[in-house]
């Protein structure tokens, strides 16, 4: 990255990223062991493009506490779910911009649904950018380094920690919470050259754009494989409210295929939805990248969507460029025939 402080390396930026992902899990595994449920799930409010539940309070106090830490060191922006307002921060404060040295973007938890109800894993997304620049933002595209941590239910022995440096592959660590012990391993998604049999499909999350979403996908599976041949599904769909724990999926070969369209499909009142997937719930799509994951946009092309905590982003998630060469025609065809507002 060039900025003034380009002596920061690789190494630097994974180290600092290393620790707080870990912060951000001790602190919210202490609260997940000492709270409810329904204490957790208490609403705060929308901030920084989602709603924000208390579970989601603690973790963003670790991520701003670390980060008036890191600022002393080097100056940085922040951009973050949850931030009161959706703005870009410094650190430390008021710092000259042509001075900064990078951008962070952070989603401390990415699946607190989930998460907060002892159901499945959230995780932790830390993405490393060149700093803002004169008139606008750095992108997804931009992202050169970037960590993704698992945040386990509390009875969970095992968890994970994800990271990848660009064009430098990818490389992960299964941490024992019992013991202590790392062992590493080496993430690769499916090989399978068909959706049969496998995991796959639309995200289709929530009330309101749900219909359309699973229209699609039926439109989508009927031309891709057919009429099944017994009554056994063909394909296996699993709804992981995490766009990290998606990616995650497909980078360890448990899903084939992920769409998450929500941006471009209506409600039944003819509206498009404002929840949706943000920068920062992509800001590790570099790690599955690096692992061999073909992730696009909406429309096919690469993730290009600016670092701010407002702007919608649909994206595609292909385990490998053989499933993508049979769906992608299709399914970009079924998108640009989608009702427009």
């Amino acid at each position: 990255m060039s900025s003034p402080h380009s002596q920061y390396d690789s190494a630097y930026f994974l180290q600092h990223l290393r620790t707080l992902a870990l912060a951000i899990r001790s602190s919210v595994g202490t609260t997940l062991r000492e709270s409810p449920p329904d204490a957790l799930a208490a609403m705060r409010g929308e901030r920084g493009g989602d709603m924000i539940y208390q579970l989601d309070e603690h973790a963003e106090e670790v991520l701003l506490d670390y980060c008036v830490h890191w600022g002393q060191e080097v100056p940085f922006a922040l951009v973050a779910e949850g931030i009161e307002s959706g703005a870009m921060f410094s650190f430390p404060p008021h710092s000259d911009p042509s001075r900064l040295a990078f951008t962070l973007i952070a989603d401390p938890i990415d699946g607190t649904r989930g998460l907060m109800y002892g159901k499945r894993s959230a995780w932790t997304l830390l993405g490393i950018a060149p700093p803002p620049a004169p008139g606008g933002l750095p992108t997804l595209a931009d992202i050169q380094i970037a960590l993704q941590g698992e945040l386990p239910t509390p009875r969970a022995a095992l968890t994970d920690m994800v990271w990848a440096v660009r064009g430098a592959g990818v490389q992960a660590e299964t941490h024992d919470l019992r013991t202590g012990e790392s062992i590493r391993f080496t993430p690769h998604p499916s090989g399978a050259t068909t959706l049969v049999g496998g995991f796959a499909g639309v995200v289709k999350f929530f009330p309101g754009t749900k219909a359309g979403a699973v229209q699609l996908e039926e439109q989508l599976f009927d031309e891709l494989l057919g009429p099944p041949s017994t009554n056994s599904p063909q394909v296996f769909d699993d709804e992981y409210i995490s766009s990290g724990g998606q990616l995650y999926e497909l980078m360890v070969g448990h899903d084939r295929f992920i769409a998450d369209l929500r941006p471009l499909l209506l409600d039944k009142t003819g509206r498009k939805t404002g929840l949706c997937a943000h920068p920062y719930d992509l800001s590790t799509a570099l790690v599955a990248q690096e692992a061999g994951v073909i992730v696009t946009d909406g429309t096919g092309n690469p993730l290009s969507a600016p670092l701010d905590t407002t702007t919608p982003v649909a994206w595609i998630g292909y385990a490998n460029a053989e499933l993508r060469q049979q769906i992608e025609p299709v399914l970009l065809r079924l998108v640009d025939a989608l009702p427009r507002s």
